[in-house]
């Protein structure tokens, strides 16, 4: 049991301004990184000096000891990195510094992600694996991801569109599920984001029928069915009860949180597609679902508001389908019948504007408005939001958290 004291909670969000991709020019993606966490302890009215850890996820390529180095922590404690890839790894990082901070590891950690993607490749990109898209031929993998992408690249699999469109079209073929059900996913977020002067598409709505007119990306992904490619950062600061009490801020519990996959999963249908049929169509994240509400206490009917993890449009939906907010192969209906929509839907998603429509930060974004929103301070706020679920990306091995204001 976690002494009521050592409970983990969030006590301050920060970031920088967002930027389409090659839009930050005044800045690194280190010195982001930076900024967000300076942001965030500022939010919670702690001096930087006080963070005694540091978290992220896939590989950030802004190390943790020259981050805590750089803002001046006074004493580094805990320095945790997720194995969980691309989009599947922010609420694992956060549950990570959850429970270094409950085991007493370390006092207040500071979860972090940076992209700059226009200072460097496209993150997950075979550009950006390779370091060059590679020459006809033979080539030497350098690491195991390579040696496994190999068994994928030469059939056409070089971006994420690619992949998950295969997985929308089987999931289509199986429930029926059509584009302008996916669409109600993008027009809902984009209308979040006209409410949000920090969305990178804030004065920019759209409809539904502006959707079905964007140009084809990977067939059933149009344009508007992709996530946005950004510049920026974003922070979090994990800290207990105990501490979150005398803090300027709420307090947020991190009441469950849950990562993986089934075990036959490995990178997700980006490479593997060994598991079964509704394994494939199904997104793999039935099993953290199963957690977050084995270890909270709660159902999808606890839930007041959702940040659910939008890298493509139809990844929403399998999460619901997943996380029991309706049955497996009725999330396109679930989306199309407004439920996702602010004011009045049965579950407002993504009330940022998500990555599709605010910014894509590999879902760091969305655990920071999951707290906005338990705060009261979302520019499509809830009435009386006390619990929010926060997930990373299904598609590949993943996590969520679920957040609660007492």
């Amino acid at each position: 049991m976690t002494d009521s004291a050592r409970q983990a909670c969030i006590v301050g969000i920060g970031e920088t301004r967002y930027a389409k991709w090659g839009g930050i020019t005044d800045a690194s993606e280190r010195g982001l990184a930076c900024e967000a966490v300076q942001n965030a302890a500022a939010d919670a009215g702690l001096d930087v000096g006080d963070i005694d850890g540091v978290g992220s996820f896939a590989d950030d390529r802004n190390l943790g000891v020259l981050i805590a180095r750089d803002v001046g922590m006074r004493e580094l404690r805990y320095a945790g990195m997720s194995w969980l890839p691309g989009g599947g790894g922010a609420c694992g990082a956060l549950g990570s510094a959850a429970l270094a901070v409950e085991a007493g590891q370390a006092e207040a950690i500071v979860v972090y992600r940076s992209l700059c993607q226009g200072q460097h490749f496209r993150f997950g990109s075979a550009a950006a694996s390779y370091g060059q898209l590679p020459t006809p031929g033979f080539h030497q993998a350098s690491n195991l991801l390579e040696a496994e992408m190999a068994f994928s690249l030469p059939f056409g699999m070089f971006s994420a569109p690619i992949a998950y469109a295969m997985v929308m079209q089987r999931h289509m073929h199986l429930y029926g599920t059509t584009s302008e059900q996916m669409g109600a996913v993008a027009v809902a977020t984009r209308a979040h984001a006209q409410r949000n002067p920090r969305a990178v598409m804030h004065g920019r709505p759209m409809t539904l029928e502006d959707h079905q007119a964007s140009r084809m990306v990977a067939e059933p992904f149009h344009l508007f069915d992709c996530c946005l490619e950004n510049d920026g950062a974003c922070a979090v600061i994990v800290s207990t009860a105990e501490r979150a009490r005398d803090l300027k801020r709420p307090v947020i519990r991190i009441a469950a949180h849950a990562e993986g996959a089934p075990g036959e999963y490995g990178w997700g249908p980006f490479l593997d597609t060994n598991g079964s049929d509704a394994l494939y169509a199904g997104g793999g994240t039935d099993v953290i679902a199963r957690d977050v509400w084995k270890k909270s206490g709660m159902g999808p009917g606890d839930v007041d508001v959702a940040q659910i993890y939008d890298h493509f449009t139809g990844l929403v939906l399998l999460v619901l389908e997943a996380f029991g907010f309706c049955e497996r192969g009725e999330g396109g209906t679930f989306a199309a019948s407004g439920a996702l929509a602010w004011p009045h839907g049965k579950l407002p998603n993504n009330t940022h504007g998500g990555s599709l429509s605010e910014a894509y930060m590999h879902g760091m974004n969305h655990i920071n408005e999951g707290v906005r929103q338990l705060r009261g301070d979302s520019t499509c706020q809830v009435d009386g939001a006390r619990t929010c679920l926060v997930t990373s990306a299904a598609g590949v091995p993943s996590s969520a958290a679920l957040l609660v204001r007492d």
